[in-house]
């Protein structure tokens, strides 16, 4: 668990999953970005790792193999619905959502905290709009959930 209170907001950040997308959050071209792994395999030890996709590209079972996290497969029609839903059965109170698609919107939205990464495939404006952080690089938004202090100093009042 993270836990973290944002001053000035009277809000507690109490993180227990971290939901991210695969193709254009954690990989260019299907290939995972280079400190995604070691990153996401010292979050472990914080939240619980889901990884959703469509899986466009193919390659999500070994990405998922890769990262050690299950994959959840998402329907390339409803993608952006399939994500909520799971979102809410996670608890959305409790869960930090890392995107870059329009299929990411609403989960970047109703996630207590929605992290949108633009990286080498661009990101979607929606996923920019709905979103409490934008950043550059997947390592800038895992970099933000190892080290939680920067969470504070962009999101407080």
């Amino acid at each position: 668990m993270i836990e973290l209170t944002l001053p000035g907001r009277n809000l507690v950040l109490e993180l227990h999953h971290l939901m991210l997308d695969l193709n254009g959050t954690l990989t260019v071209d299907g290939q995972l970005i280079p400190g995604v792994k070691e990153r996401i395999k010292n979050l472990k030890d914080k939240l619980d790792v889901h990884l959703l996709t469509a899986d466009t590209l193919g390659r999500g079972a070994e990405a998922a193999a890769e990262l050690g996290t299950k994959l959840n497969r998402v329907d390339a029609d409803r993608g952006n619905q399939d994500k909520k839903e799971y979102l809410l059965k996670l608890g959305k109170e409790n869960t930090v959502a890392v995107g870059n698609g329009y299929n990411d919107v609403h989960m970047l939205e109703e996630a207590v905290l929605g992290i949108a990464v633009i990286g080498k495939e661009g990101c979607s404006v929606e996923a920019v709009r709905r979103a409490d952080i934008v950043v550059n690089d997947i390592n800038d938004a895992l970099d933000l959930l190892l080290r939680p202090k920067r969470l504070i100093a962009t999101l407080r009042a």
